[in-house]
C-alpha cells in the first residue's frame, strides 16, 4: 500500500493503556526518543499492538507544528527536538524538513509562519505533534 504520508517513523511499542474507546500507545523509536499515540481500542485489537510490536508512527505534515525553543506549559506530548535542513516556500505555504534524531520530519506550514519564526537552514527547532495526530501501522 502506498500512502501519501511523508512521516513515517519506525519504533516498538513499549505499552498499551487501554480505556473505553481509545487507548494511548507509548512507541520507543528506533532512535530512542519516545512518542505517543492515542488510537481506538479496535485498532489496537485489530493490529495486534503489545508490548514489543514492531509499529511505524505515521504523522501528516500537516500535523507537525514547530517551535523555536523549548514549549512549557502544553498538552503536546509530542516534542522531537531537530535541525532545519530545507525550507521550500510556496504562495501561502511552506515546506520545513527536520532532521531528528533516527529519520527526517517534514512539517507544512504557512510562509508567515516561516518569516515570524525565522527559519532557515541549520535552525534549531522543536516539533509539535498531539498525540490523537499519531496514527501507527504494523512495521
Amino acid at each position: 500500500m502506498s500512502l501519501s504520508i511523508r512521516n513515517r517513523l519506525p519504533g516498538t511499542v513499549v505499552s498499551v493503556t487501554p480505556g473505553e474507546v481509545m487507548a494511548t500507545v507509548k512507541v520507543q523509536l528506533d532512535a530512542g526518543q519516545e512518542i505517543t499515540a492515542a488510537v481506538t481500542l479496535e485498532a489496537v485489537r485489530e493490529l495486534g499492538l503489545a508490548s514489543g510490536s514492531a509499529v511505524q508512527a505515521l504523522v501528516k505534515a500537516t500535523e507537525v507544528s514547530l517551535a523555536t525553543g523549548p514549549v512549557e506549559g502544553l498538552s503536546i506530548r509530542n516534542r522531537l527536538p531537530g535541525t532545519v535542513t530545507d525550507v521550500t516556500s510556496g504562495g501561502a505555504m511552506a515546506q520545513v524538513k527536520v532532521r531528528v534524531a533516527g529519520g527526517e520530519l517534514t512539517s507544512a506550514i504557512t510562509r508567515d509562519a516561516v518569516a515570524e519564526l525565522g527559519l532557515a537552514v541549520g535552525s534549531e527547532v522543536v516539533a509539535l505533534v498531539k498525540s490523537t495526530e499519531v496514527s501507527l501501522s504494523n512495521a
